[in-house]
């Protein structure tokens, strides 16, 4: 498959909830193909299907060496006080801003042939978890920024040669 392009902030696809996926798709192989394809480029922790275009509830993941896919994921459970973490996102290319995210995450889902799979982990893991998650509900991580800092990150982004 492919690499795919990545969508950037003000793409409506990026403030779209996904839909649900059947497995058995024959397409849905095709969108996985891409999925991991696209999260092996060095620097990705993770890439949701509505960042390459496609309003589907799956997303890949690259972190620690560990590549994988998880489809029609569901936070099932998150654990610890929230704390600020830098975060950034390849949809919003270029700034990292500190947002609060919990310390651990489990989230439970399907793979291709529709067997239960779950993800879960501490640090790098529950933060990229949390955020493609989000992603499939259509929200940013600049969404989830306290308000001082949503108004300097929009400033920024508006000033940005992408915008």
């Amino acid at each position: 498959m492919a690499q795919r392009q990545i969508r950037i902030f003000g793409d409506p696809v990026l403030k779209t909830v996904s839909d649900p996926v059947k497995p058995g798709d024959r397409a849905l192989r095709g969108l996985i193909d891409d999925l991991l394809d696209s999260v092996k480029v060095p620097g990705r922790a993770g890439v949701a299907a509505c960042q390459i275009g496609v309003n589907l509830r799956a997303f890949s993941y690259n972190v620690d060496g560990e590549i994988g896919y998880i489809i029609n994921p569901v936070v099932v459970e998150l654990r610890g006080e929230p704390e600020l973490v830098e975060e950034g996102c390849l949809s919003v290319p270029g700034f990292f801003f500190p947002r609060l995210r919990h310390p651990f995450a489990r989230v439970e889902g399907i793979d291709l042939d529709g067997n239960a799979i779950e993800l879960e982990g501490e640090g790098l893991m529950a933060q990229a978890l949390q955020h493609e998650a989000d992603h499939l509900d259509g929200k940013l991580y600049i969404d989830g920024l306290d308000k001082p800092t949503k108004r300097e990150a929009m400033r920024q982004i508006r000033e940005s040669d992408w915008f």
